[in-house]
C-alpha cells in the first residue's frame, strides 16, 4: 500500500508545476504586452514557444500527475474537468497551428486560449493541488517522474532548461527558437 504523500515530496510536485505555470503565464503577459507592437515572425514565435509549453505541462500532468492522483483518490470531479480543460486547450492550439499571424482571429484565439489557461491554472491550484495532502503516494517518486518527463520533452522540443528572461533578458521575453 503506498504511503501516504510526505509534505516535501508534495510541495516539490506543486514547485514543478507551479514553475511551468509561471512560465506560460509571462509568456501570455508577453504576448499582451508585445500584440500590437512587433512583427508578425516575433508575435509567431512567442505563440509556437508557448503551444509548446503548453502541450508539454499538459502531457507531463496526463501521463503522471491525473493519473497518480485518481489512482490514490478515486473519481474525482476536479481531475475529470482538467482532463477535459487539456483537451479543449490542445484543440484550441492546434489551431492556431494551422494559423499564421494576420489570420482572421489568430491573436483573438490566443488572446482566448490565455484567458482559458488562466482560468484552469487557477482552479488547478485551488482544487487540483490541495489534493495532494489526503493522496496516498509516493509523492517523492512522482516528482522525479514529473521532473524527468518534462526535462525529457523540452529537450525533445529543443526548450531552454532555464526561464526565458536567462535565455533572452529583459525587457521582452520573446524566445527565438529553431522551426
Amino acid at each position: 500500500m503506498p504511503r501516504p504523500a510526505s509534505i516535501p515530496a508534495t510541495t516539490e510536485i506543486i514547485r514543478t508545476l507551479d514553475e511551468d505555470h509561471d512560465k506560460i503565464l509571462a509568456l501570455f503577459d508577453e504576448f499582451q504586452r508585445i500584440r500590437q507592437d512587433t512583427d508578425d515572425e516575433t508575435l509567431a514565435i512567442l505563440i509556437e514557444t508557448t503551444c509548446t509549453e503548453l502541450i508539454i505541462h499538459a502531457q507531463v500532468e496526463d501521463e503522471f500527475f491525473y493519473p497518480a492522483l485518481a489512482d490514490a483518490l478515486g473519481n474525482v470531479d476536479a481531475l475529470e474537468e482538467a482532463l477535459v480543460e487539456h483537451g479543449v486547450m490542445r484543440q484550441l492550439v492546434g489551431e492556431l497551428e494551422s494559423m499564421q499571424p494576420g489570420d482572421h482571429c489568430y491573436s483573438a484565439r490566443f488572446h482566448v486560449l490565455g484567458e482559458y489557461v488562466r482560468h484552469h491554472i487557477d482552479e488547478e491550484r485551488s482544487r487540483i493541488f490541495p489534493l495532494l495532502l489526503g493522496a496516498e503516494m509516493d509523492a517523492g517518486a512522482l516528482a522525479a517522474d514529473i521532473r524527468h518527463r518534462r526535462d525529457e520533452l523540452r529537450s525533445e522540443f529543443g526548450l531552454p532548461d532555464g526561464a526565458y528572461e536567462e535565455e533572452l533578458g529583459r525587457p521582452g521575453l520573446t524566445p527565438s527558437l529553431p522551426h
